[in-house]
């Protein structure tokens, strides 16, 4: 933070370093708690949940607990189920299917889906650049689900997809007698 971040993007939701919660707490920035199974280094090997989204739902909410009990508010929290980081394709789909379930959770969602292996898997094999399609696909669903933030790495590509799907649906100002 001192060196310019503006926000905390924690793919263990602050709980990698024992002191993590005590060190948000001391910054006004907001920060990101995704969800992630195991660690970066054991995270896909062979995931299971009862219920992913249930599960992860939990996951976060204590998550949220913890944080308002170590001094960080809940305005400043954004909440991420992690698609790609501990999850199959099917986990990863049922989290898309069910994604307005964590809106529950009374914080901003935020959706990381571009480019992630699963839509490969989805589109015959597709290099990260060539899933793109797939990426803005998922981006548009999740918006349509209320979520609030995507991370896409196809800035452009995405926006104007959202553009042209805000239009057809009437919910883009200055496109009513154009």
């Amino acid at each position: 933070m001192e060196v310019g971040a503006k926000i905390i993007n924690d793919v263990s939701a602050l709980t990698a370093d024992p002191d993590s919660l005590n060190v948000a707490a001391r910054y006004a920035a907001p920060v990101v708690l995704v969800h992630m199974q195991g660690t970066p280094e054991t995270m896909q090997e062979a995931p299971t949940y009862d219920h992913v989204a249930l599960d992860i739902f939990d996951y976060l909410e204590g998550r949220i607990a913890a944080c308002e009990a170590a001094g960080i508010a809940r305005h400043r929290l954004i909440v991420d189920p992690g698609i790609g980081f501990g999850k199959t394709m099917a986990h990863n789909l049922r989290i898309m299917g069910d994604v307005g379930l964590f809106h529950a959770l009374g914080c901003p969602l935020l959706i990381g889906l571009s480019r992630k292996y699963f839509i490969a898997r989805l589109s015959a094999g597709e290099a990260a650049a060539g899933r793109v399609p797939g990426s803005i696909a998922g981006a548009l669903h999740a918006i349509s689900q209320g979520v609030q933030i995507v991370r896409v790495h196809d800035v452009r590509e995405t926006v104007q997809a959202l553009r042209v799907w805000q239009a057809i649906r009437g919910d883009m100002p200055g496109t009513e007698s154009t």
